[in-house]
């Protein structure tokens, strides 16, 4: 029997339901949300996805102020548009889109932004928060994966969840998030990765596991117990084509899985636009 499929589109239409009241409330108390972003330099795909996020930005009534830098600009052009967005008091939350150019210190820059307008959830101090159960923004694609979970009434707590990756984007704060004493959380959370030799010994043990190594392919249908929960939040691009960590043949033993193409993708675009809410919430003292 063919695994029942976890789109990720219903799951961000529920999050982006339950932001609209909250954004009409915010302008109708004076405060329009702003998300700002910066990018530096001309590639293609970064391009598109500045371009998409503030598309939506502006149809969800949020202002979207936008620097561009070039492809030379300096480390020194970055931590200064960093410290404009910084200091605009119409910009709420602020998205430094990554990957930089190779002569930018992407990190550097991570750490000159505001941590209340981080809306990416990647700041140091904002992984300190998560860490110790404070609240701040988490990082998107982790909260979009438990919120994917929840959404389609996957029973997580008290489970054993496996997650294939340390990645500081994903992996490392995914583990963080589920393990925390919540309804849709409070699991028992393994993290493996690619230098345990035997890491597959651990994804079949569990009843959920979590692809989130980047690498294409790598967790192949005998890496999974029959009926396990799937989700491929793992992958990496050649030029436009995306390239999953979950072999597509998953499909024949997982009991419920993401789709290759529509899973946690849409969840992390929501989740990124709840963190953005949530900033101006803040700000306008209506949280």
């Amino acid at each position: 029997m063919a695994a029942r499929m976890m789109p990720g589109a219903p799951v961000a239409e529920a999050v982006f339901a339950d932001l609209g009241p909250r954004i009409d409330a915010l302008v109708a108390a004076g405060h329009t949300p702003g998300l700002g972003t910066i990018l530096v330099g001309s590639d293609t795909a970064s391009a598109g996805y500045i371009r998409m996020k503030m598309e939506k930005a502006e149809s969800l009534g949020f202002t979207s102020p936008h620097i561009h830098l070039p492809d030379d600009a300096t480390q020194a052009d970055v931590l200064a548009a960093i410290g404009q967005m910084n200091d605009a008091d119409d910009v709420d939350s602020v998205l430094i889109q990554h990957p930089t150019p190779p002569h930018i210190d992407f990190d550097a820059a991570l750490l000159a932004l505001d941590p209340d307008k981080d809306v990416d959830g990647l700041h140091p101090v904002n992984m300190g928060r998560l860490a110790l159960g404070m609240p701040g923004p988490v990082p998107c694609t982790p909260a979009g994966i438990e919120a994917l979970l929840a959404h389609y009434e996957v029973p997580v707590s008290g489970h054993e969840v496996c997650i294939l990756g340390r990645g500081t984007t994903l992996g490392r704060p995914l583990a963080l998030l589920l393990s925390q004493k919540r309804p849709t959380a409070n699991a028992a959370v393994t993290v493996v990765h690619t230098g345990v030799p035997n890491w597959a010994d651990y994804t079949r043990r569990a009843g959920i596991v979590i692809a989130a190594a980047g690498v294409p392919g790598i967790l192949q249908p005998e890496h999974i117990s029959p009926g396990a929960v799937v989700v491929g939040g793992g992958v990496r691009y050649e030029g436009r084509k995306l390239l999953p960590d979950v072999d597509e043949r998953c499909e024949a033993v997982a009991g419920a899985i993401t789709p290759r193409v529509g899973g946690v993708g849409p969840t992390t675009i929501a989740m990124l636009f709840r963190n953005a809410v949530e900033a101006a919430e803040r700000r306008a003292d209506l949280a």
